[in-house]
């Protein structure tokens, strides 16, 4: 969080703004970091986890821009990105939302910066490995990170870094108190479609996202894959109704059974022991999604008492 305030404070030269702070029930001292360091900046600490869209929900009401920006805490603004996304929604009648491009801490792109709104296909098919090998595919909804230039229209706007104008993020509701973390961002920009607004990637604004990188693949309850699907689930209800949702938790079980599968049959054949662990621990997150697909377990009940603070 420190970096990311200095990052913010680093790259604004000229534009006036307010930073508030939500603290997510982490309580690891970045209140007295903010105190201490970062006086001007409003803090307010949540006893329990309210999870991504009631906590930034909660900060959005102590503030009084023209333009609201929700950004995580573990980013670093690069150059006069956030300067870029206010003038733009201050130029553009017609744009809502302005999103950045992301980079990875090894300064990679993040291609899940703009996303496709989900739909059963695209995530059945959802891999790292497709989306970067066919980037044009309409599927992944990732087309503008190829052209470098002029503003794009997008459908997702990623929530680590969304700007959006304070009066159409109050005319379309606020972050949908449904979702505890996951979705909420493209349920957003869902709804600010739906009002007749537009959602824009603009290429030049760039923000290092250090948490970009899933750490699934390391943890041994795979809680942001079910969380993930959870969270999906909701928005398929809400927004495409409980038939095309049970179709996607159907076609999650195809999908999980698929790769299952796919990797029993390949793991005698990996040489080495990273990559026998990567197997390993493929196969054991693919298992869970199956098991949550078929019913057997779920998250919502399970939540992590602590999350990181949002910014």
């Amino acid at each position: 969080m420190r970096n990311c305030l200095e990052t913010v404070y680093g790259g604004t030269t000229g534009l006036e703004f307010e930073i508030i702070v939500v603290d997510n029930a982490s309580f690891d001292r970045c209140g007295d970091i903010i105190r201490n360091e970062f006086p001007a900046v409003k803090f307010i600490q949540s006893s329990t986890n309210l999870g991504f869209a009631r906590a930034n929900n909660l900060g959005v009401h102590e503030a009084q821009g023209r333009n609201i920006l929700f950004l995580n805490p573990d980013t670093e603004v690069i150059g006069d990105a956030l300067c870029r996304m206010s003038r733009f929604l201050d130029e553009s009648s017609n744009a809502a939302i302005a999103g950045c491009k992301l980079l990875n801490t090894d300064l990679s792109l993040q291609i899940s910066c703009v996303q496709a709104f989900p739909s059963i296909l695209n995530q059945a098919f959802d891999a790292e490995y497709l989306r970067r090998a066919f980037p044009r595919v309409y599927l992944w909804g990732t087309r503008a990170l190829l052209a470098d230039g002029e503003p794009a229209v997008v459908e997702v706007i990623a929530g680590a870094c969304l700007m959006i104008r304070s009066e159409v993020f109050k005319e379309v509701g606020h972050f949908s108190s449904n979702y505890f973390m996951y979705a909420e961002d493209a349920d957003l920009c869902f709804k600010v479609k739906q009002a007749g607004y537009r959602n824009y990637y603009l290429s030049d604004a760039v923000v290092v996202h250090h948490g970009g990188r899933s750490s699934d693949m390391k943890s041994e309850n795979n809680f942001s894959s079910i969380m993930m699907r959870e969270s999906i689930l909701e928005f398929m209800r809400i927004r495409r109704g409980p038939v095309y949702a049970a179709a996607y938790q159907a076609s999650t079980v195809v999908s999980a059974m698929a790769r299952v599968l796919l990797l029993m049959t390949a793991f005698p054949f990996a040489l080495g022991e990273d990559r026998r662990t990567f197997f390993r621990r493929a196969l054991v997150k693919w298992i869970r999604v199956l098991r949550w697909g078929l019913g057997m377990e779920t998250w919502s009940r399970q939540l992590p008492s602590t999350k990181p603070s949002s910014c």
